[in-house]
């Protein structure tokens, strides 16, 4: 790890890091339920004399010399979590430091970019003649997509020209990330006695339909993020063995590129299929940052490589250019025994920092 010139040491940043961690991963935070670690985090900031301010369970600050006439760079995660895997070994909530790993629930996803971008936040605090303010948002209901975090939050904030987004990216850019669009539907059929013919069977009829749509190609592809992928998550019908049922349910998961908006999407599958279908939300559209803007160029300069993420963040609702990038690997992520290594905290840390340098 290079030498960052700072009021606080290298090795301070990473102590206070894994520190900041241990005491995060000791709280139960699952989503809608994350004021304890609101607090705590709250608690870190006022042990660095730094203001922070409260809405809901998200906590925020700016940097000392904040000026108003400029515009401002975002630094956001998330402080919930999913509920423990099943198939743990570990206390989840037992904060393990073992052969360079720190183990606990979150660990991975999001905390290690939270106590990063804490640090990154110190680091820049004090700093003066900086081009943009710095704004630091640790905020809650990423894991369920919620009303109540970023998405309340970010009309109190000042005017932001860019989101840096911190989650697993094995501090990579992802400089395009796929939108959620989650479709109910249904088709109908004639119910009858399983013993007698029936050409009009809604299970029969939505396996085809299913079929259909499943082998359906959209038209535009990515150059970032590929295919629009539509996967079939769930189906339902039927009570016995013999009654032919009046209707078939099931659900589909979409992941659609940034050359669709989630409407768009919705109405090409509608076109395709025969069945009645339902959008649960529209809110979780693709985002996508362009190569040539200053913060990826920064990061491409130090060596880091950019790619597409197929996997879903805050990214979706935050209103304003955005990159994700953040330590750990998002293959760990919801997973048993989860695990950040401290190495990857460190090195976090390092590359948020030089890349700012650059742009700030």
């Amino acid at each position: 790890m290079e030498e960052l010139k700072s009021v606080y040491s290298k090795e301070e940043l990473v102590a206070h890091a894994v520190e900041l961690l241990k005491k995060l991963i000791a709280i139960p935070s699952f989503s809608k339920d994350e004021y304890n670690t609101s607090v705590e985090i709250e608690n870190f900031f006022k042990k660095h004399h730094i203001p922070a301010k409260r809405f809901k369970n998200n906590i925020w600050a700016v940097n000392k010399n904040f000026d108003v006439l400029k515009p401002s760079i975002l630094l956001n995660t998330h402080h919930d979590t999913v509920r423990p895997n099943k198939a743990y070994t570990l206390d989840p909530f037992l904060p393990v430091e073992q052969n360079g790993k720190l183990y606990g629930l979150g660990s991975n996803d999001a905390g290690a970019s939270l106590v990063s971008m804490a640090q990154v936040f110190l680091h820049f605090y004090e700093k003066e003649d900086l081009k943009y303010n710095l704004v630091i948002a640790l905020t809650a209901e990423e894991e369920i997509s919620g009303f109540d975090g970023i998405e309340a939050l970010f009309p109190q904030l000042p005017d932001i020209g860019l989101a840096i987004v911190g989650e697993p990216t094995q501090m990579n850019l992802a400089i395009a990330e796929k939108g959620l669009l989650v479709i109910d539907g249904e088709m109908k059929g004639t119910p009858s006695h399983a013993a007698h013919p029936n050409d009009d069977n809604s299970i029969v009829k939505c396996m085809e339909d299913l079929q259909h749509i499943l082998n359906f190609r959209f038209p535009k592809v990515s150059d970032y993020l590929g295919e629009v992928k539509v996967t079939l998550s769930g189906i339902h019908a039927g009570v016995q063995h013999n009654v032919v049922p009046e209707a078939c349910t099931f659900t589909l998961d979409v992941r659609v590129t940034d050359e669709y908006s989630n409407q768009e999407a919705f109405e090409i599958i509608q076109s395709q299929m025969k069945s009645s279908l339902t959008a649960r939300s529209f809110r979780l559209n693709s985002s996508k940052i362009e190569m040539d803007h200053p913060f990826v160029q920064a990061g491409l300069e130090i060596g880091r490589t950019t790619y597409g993420s197929p996997t879903s963040s805050d990214q979706a609702i935050i209103p304003c250019t955005s990159v994700k990038i953040g330590p750990g690997d998002s293959r760990r992520s919801h997973t048993a025994d989860e695990y950040i290594y401290i190495k990857e905290i460190e090195e976090g840390i390092e590359i948020y920092i030089r890349i700012l340098e650059k742009v700030l």
